[in-house]
């Protein structure tokens, strides 16, 4: 069996291609930058010691999670798996996924990647490549049982994805920006052991960039935080349009955050000297710290009534 109509958009942010195709296929429509906004990803920013490529993937969720149910989301995670996880933990996991596909439920991993589980076949599970055709990685199925797929060494969770009711859109807003500013504020409540978030990311990537600024790492976080940052960029822009009362601050935030996504962009190149790279950390640390600052602002002014 497939979910015909289940599709996942080519975002380097491969969590919110989940969250975009399942809120499609459910028939929930927004944009994508509501999608990155209503979400908080847009503003999130994790940093390994080491700048290592798993920054955009190993981040303390569970603040986010109620975000994502005002889109109109439940993400169910079905638990931890590692090779040295009992067939019959496998066994369990794989009927709970199959149980909600054959429900209509879309379902999704994360192992390296995330990606949307779509059906199944009598041999194994159809997940989709977020990066098909150019990219035939992550890989397009999961054997029963052997998960052969996933390699020697692996961890993995799966989730469930059903539809839940979206809240209205200025509670969705105001939610998703005190994310933002506590990404910034409490950094340490949203990360793991050798992770920074918000101000300590830019701190880890300061440490890093001499030893670690010309690996794949550097690159990866890199163009993931940026095209974050730009969906933040546009967020703030449908801001303007739909709140007259901001429109101003979102109009100066939307330009601000596509300034730090094109510096982002430019970090992510792996020939660019060390002192030049962190030069330009530390001013994109202090642009965004300025415009955590705004958020805060133009939040309290929509929480006292702006018009929209």
């Amino acid at each position: 069996m497939k979910l015909e109509k289940l599709a996942m958009p080519p975002f380097n942010t491969t969590l919110m291609g989940v969250v975009k195709g399942a809120l499609d296929y459910h028939k929930i429509e927004v944009g994508a930058p509501t999608v990155f906004g209503v979400s908080g990803h847009a503003f999130l920013i994790n940093i390994h010691k080491q700048l290592c490529p798993s920054g955009p993937y190993c981040w303390n969720r569970d603040a986010a999670n109620p975000l994502l149910r005002n889109l109109g989301l439940e993400m169910t995670d079905l638990g931890f798996f590692s090779p040295q996880s009992a067939p019959e933990d496998r066994a369990a996991v794989e009927k709970k996924l199959r149980d909600a596909l054959d429900r209509g439920i879309p379902c999704s991993l994360m192992n390296l990647e995330n990606q949307l589980i779509a059906g199944y076949d009598d041999d194994g599970f159809l997940t989709l490549q977020p990066w098909a055709p150019k990219v035939d990685f992550p890989p397009a199925r999961l054997t029963f049982g052997s998960w052969r797929e996933f390699g020697d060494r692996f961890h993995v969770n799966f989730y469930t994805l059903r539809s839940a009711n979206p809240v209205e859109h200025r509670k969705a807003v105001l939610d998703s920006l005190d994310y933002a500013v506590g990404l910034h504020t409490n950094p340490a409540k949203h990360s793991l052991n050798d992770y920074g978030i918000g101000p300590d990311a830019y701190e880890n990537w300061i440490n890093a960039a001499a030893e670690f600024g010309a690996t794949h790492g550097n690159w990866w976080n890199a163009t993931v935080w940026s095209e974050c940052r730009q969906m933040a960029s546009r967020y703030f822009a449908d801001i303007q349009q739909g709140y007259d009362g901001v429109a101003q601050a979102a109009t100066e935030l939307a330009k601000t955050y596509a300034d730090i996504a094109g510096a982002l962009g430019r970090l992510s190149e792996k020939k660019m000297e060390a002192a030049e790279k962190v030069k330009l950390l530390a001013e994109t640390k202090e642009k965004e710290s300025e415009a955590i600052r705004k958020v805060a602002a133009l939040a309290a002014s929509l929480r006292s009534g702006a018009r929209g």
